[in-house]
Protein backbone atom coordinates (compact mmCIF):
# COMPACT_ATOMS: atom_id res chain seq x y z
CA UNK A 1 0.00 0.00 0.00
CA UNK A 2 1.22 3.39 -0.71
CA UNK A 3 1.98 6.13 1.69
CA UNK A 4 -1.66 7.88 1.54
CA UNK A 5 -3.18 4.24 1.98
CA UNK A 6 -1.44 4.35 4.81
CA UNK A 7 -2.17 7.45 6.38
CA UNK A 8 -5.74 6.60 5.94
CA UNK A 9 -6.12 3.56 6.98
CA UNK A 10 -3.74 4.30 10.46
CA UNK A 11 -5.05 7.64 11.29
CA UNK A 12 -1.49 9.44 11.22
CA UNK A 13 -0.62 11.67 8.45
CA UNK A 14 1.81 11.18 5.63
CA UNK A 15 4.86 13.69 7.29
CA UNK A 16 4.26 11.32 10.82
CA UNK A 17 4.53 8.23 8.82
CA UNK A 18 8.20 9.06 7.30
CA UNK A 19 9.11 10.54 10.04
CA UNK A 20 8.91 7.76 12.23
CA UNK A 21 10.49 6.10 9.62
CA UNK A 22 13.02 8.24 9.58
CA UNK A 23 13.97 7.54 13.11
CA UNK A 24 13.75 4.17 13.65
CA UNK A 25 9.92 3.60 15.02
CA UNK A 26 8.91 2.39 11.56
CA UNK A 27 10.76 0.29 9.06
CA UNK A 28 11.73 1.57 5.88
CA UNK A 29 9.33 0.30 3.60
CA UNK A 30 10.12 -1.02 0.52
CA UNK A 31 10.13 0.85 -2.55
CA UNK A 32 8.21 0.29 -6.51
CA UNK A 33 9.89 0.21 -9.64
CA UNK A 34 9.15 4.07 -9.32
CA UNK A 35 10.88 4.72 -5.96
CA UNK A 36 7.50 5.22 -3.97
CA UNK A 37 6.74 3.75 -0.86
CA UNK A 38 5.39 0.62 -0.63
CA UNK A 39 4.07 -0.64 2.72
CA UNK A 40 2.52 -4.01 3.74
CA UNK A 41 -0.53 -3.99 5.34
CA UNK A 42 0.74 -6.17 8.54
CA UNK A 43 2.76 -2.55 9.51
CA UNK A 44 -1.00 -1.48 10.22
CA UNK A 45 -0.67 -3.60 13.61
CA UNK A 46 2.57 -2.19 14.39
CA UNK A 47 1.11 1.30 14.16
CA UNK A 48 -1.48 0.47 16.10
CA UNK A 49 0.79 -0.96 18.81
CA UNK A 50 2.75 2.62 18.88
CA UNK A 51 -0.54 4.38 19.30
CA UNK A 52 -1.05 2.17 22.14
CA UNK A 53 2.38 2.69 23.93
CA UNK A 54 1.90 6.20 23.16
CA UNK A 55 -1.61 6.77 24.54
CA UNK A 56 -0.24 4.96 27.37
CA UNK A 57 2.48 7.68 28.00
CA UNK A 58 5.44 5.48 27.01
CA UNK A 59 8.11 7.81 26.35
CA UNK A 60 9.25 7.88 22.26
CA UNK A 61 13.19 7.28 23.55
CA UNK A 62 11.38 3.63 25.10
CA UNK A 63 9.36 3.22 22.02
CA UNK A 64 12.57 3.44 20.16
CA UNK A 65 14.61 1.11 22.34
CA UNK A 66 11.48 -1.27 21.58
CA UNK A 67 11.63 -0.78 18.25
CA UNK A 68 15.17 -1.17 17.73
CA UNK A 69 14.70 -4.59 20.43
CA UNK A 70 11.67 -5.77 17.83
CA UNK A 71 14.00 -5.09 14.95
CA UNK A 72 17.02 -7.87 16.37
CA UNK A 73 14.46 -10.45 16.58
CA UNK A 74 13.32 -13.26 18.87
CA UNK A 75 16.34 -13.65 21.08
CA UNK A 76 15.03 -10.14 22.64
CA UNK A 77 11.58 -11.43 23.49
CA UNK A 78 12.49 -11.57 27.42
CA UNK A 79 13.61 -7.87 27.43
CA UNK A 80 10.41 -6.55 25.41
CA UNK A 81 8.47 -8.13 27.70
CA UNK A 82 10.47 -6.49 31.06
CA UNK A 83 9.71 -3.00 29.08
CA UNK A 84 6.26 -3.62 28.60
CA UNK A 85 5.85 -5.12 32.36
CA UNK A 86 7.53 -1.62 33.87
CA UNK A 87 5.76 0.47 31.61
CA UNK A 88 1.89 -1.53 32.38
CA UNK A 89 3.20 -0.65 36.30
CA UNK A 90 3.62 2.71 35.13
CA UNK A 91 -0.08 2.83 33.42
CA UNK A 92 -1.64 1.53 36.51
CA UNK A 93 -0.19 3.67 38.62
CA UNK A 94 -1.75 6.69 36.44
CA UNK A 95 -5.02 4.70 36.55
CA UNK A 96 -5.40 4.31 40.31
CA UNK A 97 -4.49 7.92 40.01
CA UNK A 98 -7.11 9.20 37.84
CA UNK A 99 -9.52 7.31 39.49
CA UNK A 100 -8.53 9.16 43.02
CA UNK A 101 -9.14 12.26 41.20
CA UNK A 102 -12.36 10.87 39.07
CA UNK A 103 -14.00 9.99 43.10
CA UNK A 104 -12.95 13.72 44.11
CA UNK A 105 -14.61 15.00 41.17
CA UNK A 106 -17.61 13.06 41.32
CA UNK A 107 -18.02 14.34 45.45
CA UNK A 108 -17.59 18.08 44.16
CA UNK A 109 -20.53 17.26 41.95
CA UNK A 110 -22.65 15.41 44.13
CA UNK A 111 -22.24 18.30 46.33
CA UNK A 112 -23.57 20.86 43.81
CA UNK A 113 -26.36 18.32 43.24
CA UNK A 114 -27.05 18.28 46.59
CA UNK A 115 -27.04 22.54 46.87
CA UNK A 116 -29.21 22.89 43.55
CA UNK A 117 -31.62 20.43 45.86
CA UNK A 118 -31.29 22.30 48.68
CA UNK A 119 -31.77 25.80 47.01
CA UNK A 120 -35.14 24.36 45.25
CA UNK A 121 -36.71 23.21 48.67
CA UNK A 122 -35.71 26.49 50.34
CA UNK A 123 -37.16 28.24 46.79
CA UNK A 124 -40.84 26.09 47.63
CA UNK A 125 -40.63 26.40 51.10
CA UNK A 126 -40.64 30.67 50.55
CA UNK A 127 -43.71 30.19 48.05
CA UNK A 128 -45.86 27.69 50.39
CA UNK A 129 -44.51 30.69 53.44
CA UNK A 130 -43.29 27.54 55.63
CA UNK A 131 -40.01 30.21 55.72
CA UNK A 132 -39.62 33.90 56.23
CA UNK A 133 -37.38 35.03 53.86
CA UNK A 134 -33.39 36.02 54.61
CA UNK A 135 -32.80 39.28 56.20
CA UNK A 136 -36.57 39.62 58.44
CA UNK A 137 -36.26 39.80 61.53
CA UNK A 138 -38.89 38.46 64.16
CA UNK A 139 -39.89 42.07 66.54
CA UNK A 140 -38.49 41.38 70.14
CA UNK A 141 -39.11 43.01 73.00
CA UNK A 142 -36.60 46.26 73.67
CA UNK A 143 -34.99 45.87 76.98
CA UNK A 144 -34.37 49.20 79.27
Amino acid sequence: MKIGELATRSGLSAHTIRYYERIGLLPYADRDASGQRDYDASILVWIEFLDRLKTTGMPIREMLRYAALREQGVGTEPERRAMLERHRERVRARVAEQQAALLVLDAKIAGYAGTEKRMKEYDAALLTGRRKPSGTRTPRARRN
